[in-house]
């Protein structure tokens, strides 16, 4: 009943976009088309993992622990507001129940089978804008770059034939609302969560890279010790 909001004509907007950008699929070669299957399905939600352990690798060599402290939280919620997000999305596709393209519209070209759920919000689209926005509360520099692999998503799902546009939108909304509206009170509790574990001995490289503390925690106008060899290259210099 719900679905029936979304109009499925030919003359929606919605539709005549669907149709443009799974158009060039059709024009694309074989191989092409289905590279960007697999990219839309599990390559790029996979670059975003890696962007994630990048940041992350990252943002623990900082010298300042306070910083290091809050990125790390911030990292550590960009998944967690992912998850959430899709939570929230299994009852807003059981009410709209909106089904996929092809299941309406002839002439489509469809690059991954076996799509039988509803269509209203993409999963993909909410997922990955959720660990962009996430990361971007941790670091702008990744945080941007997380934010253009899920656009990129978002233009795959269309092109793949498996969701309209206004789903991919529907979806970075999603994600983007929870990423925001809940940040505030997640940063709040991951702050010291993450703060404890920096301190700890055993897992706080988490947090902070060993090598920076050691530089961080060494004595005012201590010396680091030479290496064996060091001294007979000085001496022969």
């Amino acid at each position: 009943m719900a679905g029936s909001v979304l109009a499925f004509d030919a003359s929606n907007p919605d539709v005549s976009l669907l149709y443009d950008i799974n158009g060039l699929a059709k024009d694309a070669p074989t191989w092409f088309d289905r590279v960007m299957g697999f990219i839309g399905e599990y390559g790029i939600l996979l670059a975003l993992v890696l962007v994630v352990l990048w940041c992350w690798w990252s943002v623990r060599r900082r010298e300042d622990a306070a910083s290091a402290v809050t990125s790390v939280a911030g990292i550590v919620w960009a998944p967690l507001a992912a998850a959430i997000a899709l939570l929230v999305n299994i009852p807003i596709r059981g009410f709209v129940e909106r089904p996929r393209p092809f299941q309406d519209h002839k002439g489509l070209d469809v690059l991954v089978a076996g799509k039988t759920d509803f269509s209203f919000v993409s999963d993909h689209a909410t997922l990955a804008m959720a660990i962009g926005v996430g990361l971007f509360i941790a670091n702008r520099k990744f945080g941007l770059l997380a934010i253009g692999l899920a656009l990129a998503e978002g233009f795959c799902r269309v092109y793949m034939g498996v969701h309209y546009p206004t789903d991919v939108v529907g979806g970075f909304a999603l994600g983007t609302a929870v990423a925001l509206l809940l940040a505030p009170p997640a940063m709040a509790l991951l702050t010291p969560l993450v703060s404890a574990v920096s301190r700890s001995r055993r897992i706080g490289w988490l947090v902070r890279s060993r090598r920076v503390q050691a530089v961080v925690e060494r004595p005012l106008g201590t010396v680091e010790p030479r290496r064996h060899g060091e001294g007979e290259r000085d001496l022969a210099a």
